[in-house]
This record gives structure tokens, sequence and C-alpha cells, in this order.
């Protein structure tokens, strides 16, 4: 009989046969198989023959357990054995995912964000080399761990693992958490709002305004993992212009009053407003008076969106560590207030930051409808005319088109929330299988999403790896079905983990009535009847690399190859349609952006099955639908291409442009290109153009010549940088 035993730490510990009988007993136990007296037995013949297999004085555990699984399988109680098999393999994966979390930490502690290490550049919000940052990262990578370990169902887990799928925002699963949210400031402003820290009043200003629009963000974002949106930015901001101009009225008329000598009594009433130059003038305002009213708040409209833009680059949350990934959407209010503020926001936007810095947030969106701001007669042409310079100098803002078919039979004139709005890089929420919520943005959003490796699929079935001359698409939309169906099961748990999180765990999102339909919740109550009005999103990525693994050519280089494409983008749409009426939830296909993941299935697949032309043989897989960058094609062929994959992909779609030069030289190139998304019915677009950088005074933009125009330097010895337009997608 052995005296010691090794454990798996290296240990050397008392051989103790009792724990045999234990093991062997808990999985009777579990499958209901046998009792302790046959366990007994069973370990015995364990014993007996690990004394005569195992030649070392002090064996290991393992080698122990090898002889359990030997001898259950042997035995009768093969239901047991297959039990005891599969606990060890998930007791085993357990013990891997920590030692590898180890590794992670280390790395996380010890690697330099820059140079070292994809997990601390895997966030681009986040500054992985701060101390705060690096706190956000351990937690992170743990509760990925967690996740996988105690909360995944095995096969979803090692799904994700092995790279068939990917989970978004795993770290964030055990929270609870939503993942995004469209946020109305109408409903937050009204009565004021609670961050949770304090109650904050009814905002008097449009300063007040744009600042508390900045904390509405930041303090949604602190109960959420994804980004905070704004779907009416102009209409929101609106009364805070006007509240401002009433209270200049005010103030001009005392002044005017001390250095006239006049005693003019004329009341400041509710409804006057900004721009309302005949309702003053019928009211007998003194024209100095108004005049000096518009100036006062025309001014404090600009600092206010300065202020705003300035606030959302520099303010953190999430234990101080990341900025709020936010976006807004504006360009249709009409009134004189609106358009006030669409005009200085996006002033703003081109002025940048303190040192003429392109803004990274918020991420502005421009929705652009025929009959308000598309033709030269509408009431904001010249607004749309100025998005598309400063866009064309600052990269923002991009370009959401109301009128696209599936947009525009939601839209209701005047209503701001039947107007299409987006959430930063490309996510919708819109249609509902709820009669109360669909066709509405505000106060919805994503709950979670997870993608599918379409091109694994893609290279399993196709011709690429010289197996076969002629594509399996029969096994290519089998496989397909079964790993939606999986992504389908993972989102419906997660779905039933969030829903049954309370409203005070959300005391922000849910307790203030930020979300759809929460403010009818008690402080005790569960989520299931409000974020049943949010989306559960499908993904895919790389639909250029799977074409080419089947067919050899994708789909900006082959006629066949773009109607295949579409083909394989309908059935997965369709299948959620399918979800949707099954589960009566919302379902919905998203075209998921390159960032991060497109490196990571690349890196497993080039593992699994090499290099691969066409295919695995570059860092990443193609943005979604998208005809692949490196592909020469003119703009208006890929905005022909990629359109009809807007209407398919309800979740979420973005197609870029990429333009050489300086498009700011080029306004008319730049609008033939916008006129062109909105003709082919494109639901959200971007015009991607290189940026300079000076790198000693921090200045970005277009630099044209040898001197920067923020500081005046001459280029000299300390080059200009060229900066990737990439971080608006691949």
């Amino acid at each position: 009989m052995f005296k010691r035993i090794v454990k798996r730490d290296g240990k050397i510990v008392k051989f103790d046969p009792e724990k045999i009988t234990e093991a062997i007993a808990k999985a009777g136990l579990a499958t209901e198989e046998f009792k302790h007296d046959r366990a007994k037995a069973l370990a015995e013949k364990v014993l007996q023959r690990a004394e005569k297999e195992i030649k070392a004085r002090t064996p290991n555990v393992e080698q122990i357990q090898d002889i359990v699984e030997e001898v259950l399988m042997e035995s009768s109680f093969k239901k047991t054995a297959r039990a005891y098999i599969q606990y060890r393999q998930e007791r085993s994966r357990i013990r891997d995912a920590k030692s590898d979390l180890m590794m992670i930490y280390r790395t996380i502690s010890h690697a330099d964000a820059s140079e070292d290490s994809d997990v601390k550049r895997s966030n681009a919000n986040v500054d992985g080399n701060s101390a705060m940052g690096k706190m956000l990262q351990f937690g992170a990578e743990g509760s990925k761990v967690f996740a996988k370990s105690l909360l995944l169902r095995p096969d979803i887990a090692a799904a994700h693992d092995n790279g068939d799928i990917h989970i978004h925002d795993l770290d964030f699963y055990a929270t609870g958490t939503l993942t995004c949210c469209q946020s109305d400031p109408f409903v937050l402003f009204e009565k004021g709002f609670n961050t949770g820290h304090g109650h904050l009043r009814t905002p008097n200003s449009i300063s007040s305004y744009g600042a508390l629009a900045a904390i509405l963000l930041q303090a949604n974002q602190n109960e959420q993992h994804g980004g905070q949106s704004i779907p009416n930015f102009d209409y929101a901001m609106a009364p805070g212009v006007n509240k401002s101009f009433r209270k200049a009225l005010k103030r001009n008329l005392a002044k005017y009053n001390k250095f006239t000598k006049k005693k003019i009594e004329l009341e400041v009433k509710d409804d006057y407003e900004y721009g309302d130059d005949k309702k003053l003038e019928k009211a007998k305002w003194p024209k100095e008076v108004v005049e000096a009213s518009n100036e006062d708040v025309e001014r404090e409209t600009l600092q206010a969106m300065e202020g705003f833009v300035h606030n959302l680059n520099t303010m953190h949350s999430r234990a101080g560590a990341q900025v709020p990934f936010t976006s807004i959407n504006f360009g249709t209010d009409t009134t004189p207030a609106g358009r006030l503020v669409s005009m200085d926001l996006l002033q703003a936007t081109e002025n940048g930051l303190g040192k003429g810095e392109t803004p990274i947030f918020p991420i502005s969106i421009f929705k652009v409808k025929s009959g308000i701001n598309y033709e030269p007669d509408d009431p904001n042409y010249d607004l749309f005319k100025k998005a598309m310079q400063v866009s064309a100098k600052r990269l923002f803002p991009n370009f959401c088109f109301i009128d696209a078919p599936y947009n525009l039979k939601y839209y209701k004139k005047g209503d701001y929330r039947t107007e299409i709005a987006t959430m930063g890089c490309r996510t919708r929420v819109f249609a509902s299988v709820f009669p109360e919520s669909d066709g509405i943005v505000t106060g919805r959003g994503n709950l979670s999403f997870t993608t599918v490796n379409l091109v694994r699929i893609g290279i399993k079935h196709g011709i690429c790896l010289g197996e076969r001359k002629e594509a399996d698409w029969d096994g290519f939309y089998k496989e397909l079905d079964e790993k939606m169906d999986l992504v389908k099961d993972e989102l419906l748990e997660r779905f039933d983990f969030q829903a049954n999180q309370h409203v005070r765990n959300f005391p922000f999102l849910m307790g203030q009535g930020n979300w759809f339909g929460s403010e009818k919740l008690g402080w005790n109550d569960t989520l299931r009847d409000v974020i049943k009005h949010g989306t559960l999103s499908i993904g895919f990525i790389g639909l250029a690399e799977t074409l080419v693994a089947m067919t050899g050519k994708h789909h900006g280089e082959d006629e066949d190859s773009r109607e295949l494409g579409l083909d394989i983008i309908t059935h997965m749409r369709e299948k959620c349609d399918e979800y949707c009426k099954k589960y009566k939830l919302n379902f919905s296909l998203l075209a998921t952006p390159a960032e991060g993941i497109a490196g990571r299935f690349t890196k497993l697949d080039r593992k699994e099955f090499g290099k691969i032309p066409g295919v695995t043989d570059r860092e990443f897989y193609t943005n979604s639908f998208h005809v692949p960058v490196y592909f020469p094609i003119s703009a208006f062929e890929k905005i022909e291409i990629e359109a009809p994959y807007h209407n398919l992909c309800n979740a979420g779609h973005i197609t870029y442009i990429e333009l050489d030069g300086d498009p700011s030289q080029n306004i008319a190139a730049f609008e033939a290109v916008i006129r062109k998304m909105h003709d082919c019915g494109i639901g959200y677009g971007s015009v991607n153009h290189p940026v300079d950088r000076d790198p000693v005074c921090g200045f970005s933009g277009i630099i044209k010549g040898e001197r920067c125009p923020h500081c005046g330097r001459l280029e000299g010895d300390v080059p200009f940088e060229k900066v990737c337009s990439c971080a608006k997608g691949k």
C-alpha cells in the first residue's frame, strides 16, 4: 500500500484510500446508480490495480484517477463512468483556466501596453499602463474565468475558447449588465436625476444642459459595458438654449433700462424662444435687447458644446480607468434653438481639443433626411453642408440615413423617437416584436451579442484546403445553423441571468427611468418585463474570407460570389427572425466590426489550418460584410456591393469609404460619396481619410506643407505622423 501521494501542485501528502471511496461514492450518488457500499468495493479494485501497475513508490493524483476511470468503465455502471470522466475533464479545464489566468495577470503587471501585450491593448478606451487601467484588467480577466468556469454551459465555453464563436464583453457576464442604451435627456432632465451621489436639479441654461448631458452618459456607462448614445441631441439641448435666451432677455433689458434711463417693464414669457423674432417684435421688445440676447446665447451655446466635447474626452468611468464610449445623433431639429445646437456642436468638433487634437468622443452622427436637410431648399441644408466640411477635416460626423426604406417605414415627422439613430461603431435598436417599442429608438439598447466565426466554417467546407474541387454548401449551412443555435442558446441563458437582476442593481439606468418602461418598476423588481425591449444579437465577421475559402473569390471581385454572400447573410437574418417568432424576443443580426475579435479568430484559424492565401494570411479578418480594404475598387462600386447588407443586418451595420489626400479640398467629391450612400439605401456610412499628427505639440488634423498649423513648428528632424483612420473600423 502506498504511504504518500503527489498532488497536482507538487506537494507530497499522506495517502488516504478513503478519498478514492468518497470520490466514487459522489459519482454514484449523482447518477443514482449505486450507494456507498458499492463505491467501497470499486475503490478496492482501484487500489489492487494501482499496486500492480504503478511502479513508483509515490504515485501522483492523475495516475490514481486514470485507474478509477478504467475500473468504472469496466463495471456495469457506464453512466457513472461517463459522469466521472466529464467531471474530471471539467475540473481539469477549470484548473487550466486558473493557470492561464495567472499568466495573464503577469502580463498585465509587467508588459507595456504599447508594445508587448494584446491583452493590455484590448480596449482602446483604457490606458493599459495606468494603475486603474491595470486594476480594471485584473478584474476583467478574472471575471472571464469565473464566467467560463461556473456560468456558461461547458460546450459554449469551449466554443468560445477554441474560436468557433466569440462572446463579446465576457468579462461583464457575471455582473448581469446590458450592453448599451440610447438615453433620452428629456426624460431625465424634466425632473432632474440622481447619479447615486446626490440629486441634480432640472437644468436651466444651455451650459447646464451640456454639462448634465455629459454626466448622464458617464453615469449610464458605470452601469453598462457598451456604448452610450443620445439619439436626439439637438432636440434635447434646444430647451436649454431657450432657457438661456429668456435669462439673457431679462439681463439685457435691465442693462438697457440702466443705460437709457428708461423704465420699460416687459414680461419674459415662457413661450419666448431663441430666433422667434416675430413674437418678440410683436411684444414690443427693444431691438437692441433682442440682438444682444441673441449674441449672448450664441456665445454660451458654443461654449457649452465645446465644454461637452472636452468633458467626454477627459471624464472617466469604471474605477477611473476608462473614458465613456459615447455617441450623439443630431441634425433634424429645425427650430432655431435646435439648429444652433447642431451648428455649434459641429463647430466645436471642427475646433478640436486644447491643442487642436481631433476629438475621439463623442462619435457624432448626422441624421440625413430628405425634406429636412438633404436638398438645397431644405431648412437644415446648411447643417448638412457644414457636417460634410467638418467630417472632411475631423473624420466625424458619420452619416445616418433616415430615408433608407427599412428606416423610413418607422419615421413619423416631428417624432424624434422614430428617427433611426446609432450607437457609435454601428449598433442600432429599432424594430421590436413588442408593439409598444416597435420603431422606437429612445430608452432601448442591445442586451448582449455573440459572433460566429464564419470564416472557419468556410475553411472546413470550402475549396481552400485543396481537399475538394467544389464547395460543400450543404455542410456549410448545416454547421452554420448549428453554430447559430449554439449562440442563440448562449444569448438566452445570458438573457435569463440579466432578467433576474433587480432595479437596485442599476440605480441610474433603471432606477431613474432611463430604460424603456423602467419607470414603472419598483426598487426590488426584476428586469425581465423591461429588458425584453432590447436586442439579442448574433454577429458575423469575415464574409470576404469566407467566400474566398468556399469559392476562391470574394464578393468584391466576382459576381457569383456576390450573390453567394447575400445568400449567406440572408440565411443568417432569416434564422434570427425565426428565433424572434419562437422565443418572442428581439433577436437581430449584427455586422460585427473587425476590432480585436478579427485578429483573435485569425490567429486561432491559422494555428489550426495554416496560412491560407486570401483567408488566414493577414493579421485580421475583414470587417463584417465589407469588401476588403486591400482590394482596389471604386467608392461607388463598394457602396453598391455593400448596400444590400444594411437591410439584412438589423442589429447594426456601417459602410466605410477610404479617400486619399485631404478631402476638405474637394468637398464636392465628399458630398458625392454621401449622396451615393443615401441613394443606394445605405443605413449608416462614414468617410475615412488620413489624419496628420504633430508629435511635438500633439496637434492632430490636416497639416498642409511643412509647418504645423497649431504651434507653427517646421517639420525638421521630428517628422509629422500619419494617423490611420482605422480607429473607425477596418
